[in-house]
């Protein structure tokens, strides 16, 4: 019974609007914008310069495309070199695609599912009439989200992604009726 009089103090305060000068948030809080004045720092700059010896994230994969799915501002039209689209890498592809993507965008990509069926917002695309997207804008859709899809890069790390590109490309090009000039152990 002693812990019914915290608990209701604690329901109360829930609904109550803490003080600014009690809890600050963050997005309240000072802080410099890109190229603006700065008292604290000597040589008046807000922005620094990287400390000796750092090295930026693209400078160590040195492919950002790889990453990203994109090379400054404009998606990539192929698969990175570090990514080798063969047999092994369509069939990494499809299991993750079933796993992850299939409830939403069907087993063929059309967008028929039983989630799509559900969806009153907004349903999934058909990735089947996306083909003309650069392939790029398919990774990149998976690393960040896309409108009411979430990121998946949680689930999925860098190859696994390039394998999901590579299985929506094989899924793109056998509903086109372009699975035929590849050679049969690709097919």
């Amino acid at each position: 019974m002693r812990w019914l009089i915290p608990a209701v103090g604690l329901a109360t305060l829930t609904g109550c609007e803490i003080p600014s000068e009690v809890l600050h948030r963050m997005e309240d809080q000072s802080k410099y914008e890109y190229y603006e004045a700065s008292e604290f720092w000597a040589d008046g700059r807000s922005m620094r310069t990287p400390p000796e010896g750092t090295i930026p994230r693209e400078r160590l994969v040195g492919d950002p495309g790889l990453t990203t799915g994109r090379v400054g501002a404009q998606f990539v039209n192929a698969f990175p070199q570090a990514i080798p689209v063969d047999k092994a890498l369509l069939q990494l592809g499809q299991k993750k695609y079933n796993i992850v993507c299939s409830q939403c965008h069907g087993v063929l990509g059309d967008g028929n599912s039983v989630v799509a069926e559900n969806m009153g917002l907004r349903l999934p695309p058909s990735l089947l009439e996306l083909s003309s997207k650069p392939t790029g804008h398919f990774y990149a859709a998976i690393n960040e989200g896309y409108g009411v899809m979430p990121s998946f890069s949680g689930e999925l790390n860098t190859r696994e992604r390039w394998a999901v590109v590579a299985y929506v490309r094989a899924l793109q090009s056998a509903r086109a009726g372009g699975a035929q000039p590849l050679p049969q152990e690709n097919r």
